[in-house]
């Protein structure tokens, strides 16, 4: 009998290590529109949560498929999930163990600073920024440091300093410290054997007059976003008049550069928005929402950011939303919203108030409360700006 078990026990397991050889690991390329991976497979409303968005063109070892997604081997210890049409193959049969970095650069042109990390492949990475003090940190995943210089120019001007741990075996950190306390954006991309981030600086005069704001309409055409429990309000009409309010007061203010995502009701995809954004270069966004509960008790005005670095400018914008004694329903970080995602520009999503609630959307369809927000909305910028100065 204990023989019978003991054959029975090494059967299933001769089975099970069959099973998870199933899947024939392979080599691909992300590619697409903003490519991003995700920590896991859980999912909601907003999608599942993710490291950021990532070059195209990366190299991924694809090891498993789940619900969709590709499940990729960053690294020994990491792992990260990807949407499969996000993932063309390539004629790399296989990755290296490791690759190893070469010499680091950073300088600085008339308009950002450049950190430069010479590499022998395009390889996944995810960065973050960090406050008091200000940093921006990427990981890089599968490779060691070879790096044994890092010239720094004086034509830098927002980067403080830059440096570098190899934190795990197959991954390097790259640690760039900023001047100035508030973040105000970079991009990564890789510029042939270079991975590159690109900083942007503090704007010379702190002074709302002189920024390029960027307004962003919430959904628009198809995409009706939620209606209102008693007038049947729809979103994406109310945000579409709070943003024109809200351009047209900013320009009595003296701002003469504003950029509407969308100024009627048209179909405007959310990666497209950010596409389009990023080529727009805005010194700031503010995305301008209006809520929904099951739940028709819940009102209030709320501010969503995703990055640590934009925190301050949300708090600043709630505070003055408040002042028309809306309740408060909180200011959200970590917010997985699309146009909160990008890491180029500081940005803000304002969720005015709730559809849901009928106090709430009493105001919503008043026209004075639309002059009233927008009003606290540039002060809210203008008190932000106060801060840094």
């Amino acid at each position: 009998m204990k023989h019978s078990l003991l054959l029975l026990l090494m059967i299933v397991c001769l089975q099970g290590m069959t099973q998870t050889r199933l899947y024939e690991p392979w080599i691909g390329r992300s590619t697409g529109k903003l490519p991003a991976l995700a920590y896991g497979l859980g999912e909601d409303r907003l999608g599942g949560a993710k490291m950021g968005y990532i070059d195209s063109n990366i190299a991924l070892r694809v090891v498993d498929t789940v619900k969709g997604m590709y499940l990729v081997q960053l690294s020994k210890f990491h792992q990260a999930y990807i949407e499969q049409q996000y993932v063309k193959t390539d004629s790399l049969n296989k990755l290296k163990p490791w690759y190893v970095t070469g010499s680091i650069s950073a300088k600085g042109d008339s308009a950002y600073d450049y950190i430069s990390l010479i590499m022998e492949e395009k390889l996944p990475y995810k960065s973050w920024m960090e406050i008091n003090p200000s940093k921006i940190v990427v990981d890089i995943y599968g490779i060691q440091s070879n790096t044994n210089w890092i010239t720094q120019l004086k034509s830098l001007k927002e980067v403080k300093n830059v440096y570098y741990h190899q934190i795990e075996d197959d991954v390097f950190r790259l640690t760039i410290e900023l001047q100035h306390k508030q973040h105000w954006g970079y991009s990564i991309a890789y510029n042939g054997r270079a991975l590159m981030v690109k900083v942007k600086r503090q704007p010379s005069l702190l002074d709302i007059r002189k920024l390029k704001i960027a307004i962003d309409a919430g959904h628009g055409g198809t995409n009706t976003g939620a209606t209102g429990i008693k007038a049947k309000a729809s979103e994406k009409v109310y945000t579409l008049r709070f943003a024109k309010a809200l351009q047209k007061y900013l320009k009595t203010k003296g701002v003469k550069q504003i950029i509407m995502t969308r100024t009627n009701d048209t179909t405007f995809d959310n990666k497209d928005r950010i596409l389009w954004l990023q080529e727009q270069n805005p010194d700031v966004l503010i995305s301008l929402h209006l809520n929904s509960s099951s739940n028709n008790n819940v009102s209030g005005a709320s501010t969503y950011y995703k990055h640590i670095g934009f925190r301050p400018l949300t708090n600043t914008i709630l505070k003055r939303m408040l002042e028309l004694k809306l309740n408060e329903f909180g200011n959200v970080g970590s917010f997985n919203f699309a146009l909160n995602s990008p890491t180029n520009f500081p940005n803000a999503l304002v969720e005015i108030a709730f559809l849901s609630n009928e106090s709430d959307e009493k105001k919503i369809i008043t026209p004075k409360f639309h002059d009233d927000v927008v009003k606290k909305i540039h002060l809210g910028l203008v008190d932000w700006l106060k801060t840094l100065k």
